[in-house]
């Protein structure tokens, strides 16, 4: 038996808004220890890796480990009725092939109850190594989504350079060019307003924009967004989520200018 309870309902409609568009079916995997999902965009171009942990939980339960096969688009689509204020419990049965969402509005004068039916999804379990990355940017993420919207308009592909001095963005293509620095600035009132820039050494990779664009749909989980960059490895884009963990995006960097994307 599987059981988790979010007083912040809310929050799980955001994190399927973030994911939906670029993963179609996935495996929710449920332990004691609360929920993972890792899974490739259609492309393989792109990792998603989201944990929920239990203590982020008003109640959580899951007696032996499950895998959950979920189709995105349908999942969102039950959670577009609940409310957003409401309280959402899941609930699958060990060997059932449905899941149930409970949404209960905060006075308690409203329960719905949806089911819907899983999938058997084979997945490989991709292990992500930890990395000493050359450089580490933290940023208002809602500053990130506002320039790589504005990049978008410009051109396809972003090139994203960290050095002492601060990240900097730019982008060529037709209409012209565009390049955006983002400085090192910790003197602000608020932290969540800071760019704090970590770096061992100078890095300049290249992105495709789209991808980047879609990551940003997770800007209404977290304030801060962390970008963190290798030379030759994929960029990780993370939003922590407060007391429950986090979901993080993998994107490779395009190797040359008019080469497809590299395989994350």
């Amino acid at each position: 038996m599987f059981e988790g309870r979010l007083l912040q309902g809310s929050l799980l409609k955001k994190v399927l808004e973030a994911i939906k568009d670029l993963v179609t079916d996935t495996n929710f995997d449920c332990s004691e220890t609360g929920i993972a999902l890792q899974a490739m965009d259609s492309s393989h171009v792109a990792l998603v890796s989201l944990l929920l942990k239990d203590t982020g939980f008003d109640h959580f339960r899951c007696d032996r480990n499950l895998a959950l096969g979920i189709n995105l688009q349908n999942m969102s689509k039950m959670l577009k009725c609940a409310g957003n204020d409401d309280i959402i419990t899941l609930k699958a049965e060990d060997e059932g092939d449905t899941i149930t969402f409970m949404f209960e509005s905060p006075n308690q004068d409203k329960i719905s109850d949806f089911e819907m039916k899983l999938m058997d999804i084979d997945s490989e379990h991709l292990g992500i190594p930890d990395t000493d990355y050359q450089a580490i940017v933290t940023m208002p993420s809602a500053e990130f989504q506002r320039i790589v919207r504005d990049l978008s308009s410009i051109g396809d592909t972003a090139v994203i350079g960290v050095t002492k001095e601060g990240i900097s963005f730019s982008t060529g293509g037709d209409i012209g060019k565009a390049n955006i620095v983002c400085r090192q600035n910790t003197n602000v009132d608020k932290e969540e307003d800071q760019t704090t820039v970590e770096i061992h050494e100078p890095v300049s990779l290249t992105f495709a924009l789209r991808y980047l664009n879609s990551f940003t749909k997770a800007t209404a989980l977290s304030p801060q967004v962390t970008l963190s960059l290798s030379k030759e490895l994929p960029i990780v884009v993370e939003y922590k989520i407060e007391k429950m963990g986090f979901l993080r995006f993998y994107l490779a960097p395009k190797i040359e200018e008019g080469d497809d994307e590299e395989e994350a």
